[in-house]
């Protein structure tokens, strides 16, 4: 029995479809005694984690060398003066150090911040300054660590900083200080309601924001891991994910862990479509998941067997359904889409027992109350688009949804206002109980008297031979009050002219009810986005 089991009550249908899913934990959970160390104990040869990396450099580590490599870094850790509460990032890109390190720092008490190696030193200054960070971890790569000692310098702020693997000015080789250290520790006491991870993500406005989930965040992800990405005891998982984003939480971590998965960290800078199938083929990945960008490179290049692949799951970002036809037609496995937040956890999904239809956000996650509404708080009909929200259970928090916004309490009190969390998601939900997602809740285009999420018309652009990126948006308009217009990115190959302009439109609007029609299209080298690839659709008009 996975160790899951101890922390949820499921009830399934005759498919074996989740229906029901709840929580039950002690107040003083925490992920790195209760999961690994147990694991550890039970289980101490059971593989946690397989790396390798571009050079070809591979290690496999059992939990108890988790454990063990953990328990080692907290000693580290705590000779420095961390303790519990103290906040300290982590920019290991895909480092095996990142797993140690994590849970060193859950066992603390301390507060978990990843970060991506792609931020610039404008963006550290930034996060230093905001997290009030007591310590930082690093790879020695991208000029990390010579960056992260001018934005302290710049920022006036202070900090102890270790870096892995080599030594660099002004930081410690963790690598090296750890060597010496004990591999037991005594259990330093936490609550499941400290804060125990710490995401900035990015908006299409603003500056990121600080999103700070507890210790039960993990047990949440028993349904990502189980039924949505359908890892399962004895496979491996594979997850296309840099630490430094929630997605890593979502898919390199805690619900395989809890499961009984192994996962698979292959570690690269370039994306090789060629070196991720031979990874999957060499290790033998079971279930595997990626944004649709590495579905549609996979697609265009050739999907080439993977005989030991059984499941396959995405989310992130609209995937077009020629990807999803064409990748189901040459492995047999359908793409099951999801959604959620950094916000959150996996909020909807094709779930197990469910047949995945394409485009669709499938059914919600049975460990919560979700409700489409409108402007006014109004439940919308079937069909109808609404705002994305979830309504916490009558007695106690929602698990799995975040616990504040770091120095922002008035924009966490926003999002919470009426007793429920705003998504600022849009969807609708059709008469089978699937839902569809529309783009942000604001970014709703009204044209014409309608409302058209810019999904629906991006999704038919995507299908056009010429397009490699979109993004569609509203644009005033004296008739219709707001017209239809497309930035469009064009394939290698494909160059911009009136005439494929008048192509596009023709080729999406005879898909297209009328008043969804593309007015205008403007031909982009690239689409503004955030550092973690959103599209800023308020820079484009």
């Amino acid at each position: 029995m996975s160790i899951d089991q101890r922390y949820c009550e499921e009830i399934l249908d005759e498919s074996g479809r989740l229906r029901d899913f709840s929580l039950r934990y002690p107040a003083n959970f925490n992920f790195g005694y209760d999961v690994v160390d147990v694991l550890a104990k039970e289980a101490p040869e059971k593989t946690a984690l397989v790396w390798c990396n571009m050079r070809q450099e591979e290690h496999r580590f059992s939990f108890e060398e988790i454990r063990a490599f953990s328990n080692q870094m907290a000693h580290v850790f705590r000779k420095a003066g961390i303790g519990r509460g103290d906040r300290v990032m982590v920019v290991l890109k895909r480092h095996y150090e990142y797993w140690f390190a994590a849970i060193a720092l859950h066992k603390l008490g301390a507060v978990l911040i990843p970060a991506t190696h792609m931020l610039t030193e404008e963006d550290w200054i930034y996060r230093i300054k905001v997290s009030g960070s007591k310590a930082m971890i690093c790879t020695p790569d991208n000029q990390v660590p010579e960056k992260l000692r001018a934005a302290l310098k710049k920022s006036g702020c202070t900090a102890k900083l270790w870096c892995v693997k080599e030594d660099r000015e002004g930081f410690e080789n963790l690598t090296r200080a750890m060597e010496g250290e004990s591999t037991e520790l005594s259990r330093v006491e936490t609550l499941a309601s400290d804060p125990m991870i710490m995401y900035f993500t990015s908006g299409t406005t603003g500056q990121p924001k600080g999103v700070i989930h507890d210790h039960t965040y993990p047990l949440a992800h028993i349904v990502t891991a189980k039924y949505w990405q359908q890892a399962e005891e004895g496979g491996l998982h594979f997850t296309v994910a840099e630490t430094g984003w929630a997605k890593a939480s979502w898919g390199k971590l805690y619900g395989q862990w809890l499961v009984g998965s192994a996962v698979m960290v292959y570690d690269f800078d370039n994306f090789d479509p060629k070196q991720l199938t031979a990874v999957i083929n060499r290790y033998g990945v079971t279930s595997f998941c990626a944004p649709p960008t590495v579905y549609r490179y996979l697609v265009r290049k050739g999907v080439p067997d993977m005989p030991s692949l059984r499941h396959a799951s995405t989310a992130g970002e609209m995937l077009a359904p020629e990807i999803f036809r064409r990748f189901t037609a040459r492995t047999g496995i359908p793409l099951c889409e999801g959604y959620g937040q950094t916000e959150t956890t996996l909020l909807m999904g094709n779930f197990k027992g469910m047949e995945p239809v394409e485009g669709s956000m499938g059914t919600v996650s049975p460990l919560y109350h979700i409700e489409l509404r409108g402007k006014n708080g109004e439940a919308v009909p079937i069909g109808e688009i609404g705002e994305v929200v979830v309504i916490p259970p009558k007695e106690g928090r929602q698990p799995g949804v975040f616990c504040g916004y770091l120095h922002r309490e008035e924009q966490y009190r926003y999002v919470w206002r009426d007793g429920v969390y705003h998504t600022g998601d849009a969807a609708y939900q059709d008469e089978k109980g699937r839902f569809w997602f529309h783009g942000r809740f604001d970014d709703i285009i009204k044209t014409g008297g309608f409302r058209v999420g810019p999904y629906e018309v991006e999704h038919i652009l995507m299908e056009h031979p010429g397009v490699l990126e979109c993004s569609v948006f509203g644009v005033p308009d004296a008739l219709r009050g707001q017209a239809i217009k497309a930035a469009v990115v064009l394939k290698e190959g494909c160059e911009p002219s009136k005439e494929l302009e008048m192509e596009m439109k023709d080729f999406c609007n005879k898909k297209l009810a009328e008043y969804k029609w593309i007015r205008m299209i403007e031909f982009m080298e690239e689409l503004p986005k955030t550092i973690s690839g959103k599209v800023r659709k308020g820079e484009l008009g």
